[in-house]
């Protein structure tokens, strides 16, 4: 499917993944909006990417949040293309030192990034599924279209860690969720795709020590660096102009399998 002419939707759009990706799709001719948090730098953002992008602030998991942005990208062009890259990655052992992990804490990792997620997605199904489709000649340009959704899993939906039971169990849900729902979109005429990326040099790991972001890099085997961004926005770009990727979960991760701890 073209990106030119389309409107985007990326969300956790202000830093890293979503950053790269809102501004790659931007690049390539889409009307984008950003959502993330109100306190996330999205203004600032949305003004470098020019006047066919705009931020709206909200949570993934509120309805109401999630609906602005829909209709926001609605208004600027026919929307194509969802990006899922709003999530958090919080540690904890189910019994620590200190006896059970909270169950809050459990809860509030697989709201954010399993039910934000598919919040996301529902409403802006809805809204695809409104436009008319594009292409039908022949060749892989012409393949009839609505639209393109791509969630972000994680690696540790396969290979979590000691510590990352909730983590693992919201991005396993993306990545179990992605085939079914490409299966009851495919009559709308609407692909659904996950990344499962490895280790991103995202805002997360950029607070831990350089010793300890030098041997995370290390452990990659090819290339032996941490993801960048732009690795996984050159996927997403891929994934949508690419009519053949559908209902599965693409490993980015330079080979790597995690350990144990």
């Amino acid at each position: 499917m073209r990106i030119d002419g389309c409107s985007a939707l990326v969300t956790g759009a202000a830093s890293g993944l979503g950053l790269a990706t809102a501004t790659a799709l931007a690049q390539a001719g889409a009307a984008v909006v950003l959502l993330d948090l109100p306190g996330a730098p999205g203004e600032e953002a949305a003004a470098a990417l020019g006047d066919r992008a705009r931020f709206v602030p909200g949570d993934v998991t509120r309805e109401e949040d999630v609906q602005a942005a829909v209709d926001a990208a609605t208004e600027l062009g026919p929307l194509r293309i969802v990006v899922n890259c709003a999530g958090i990655a919080p540690g904890g052992r189910a019994v620590g030192r200190d006896g059970p992990l909270p169950l809050a804490d459990f809860d509030r990792v697989i709201r954010i990034n399993l039910v934000g997620t598919f919040n996301v997605i529902r409403l802006a199904a809805a809204a695809m599924q409104k436009t008319e489709p594009v292409g039908g000649s022949e060749g892989a340009a012409g393949t009839p279209e609505r639209g393109v959704i791509v969630n972000t899993a994680s690696v540790a939906a396969f290979d979590g860690q000691i510590g990352q039971a909730a983590y693992a169990a919201s991005k396993g849900g993306v990545a179990a969720m992605t085939l079914p729902l490409a299966r009851e979109f495919a009559r709308s005429l609407i692909r659904v795709v996950a990344i499962a990326p490895g280790i991103f040099d995202t805002p997360m790991l950029r607070g831990m020590a350089a010793s300890v972001r030098e041997s995370l890099a290390a452990s990659v085997p090819h290339p032996a660096r941490l993801g960048d961004p732009v690795d996984f926005a050159v996927l997403v770009r891929h994934i949508v102009e690419n009519p053949m990727l559908n209902g599965d979960t693409i490993r980015l991760d330079g080979a790597i399998r995690m350990p144990p701890r």
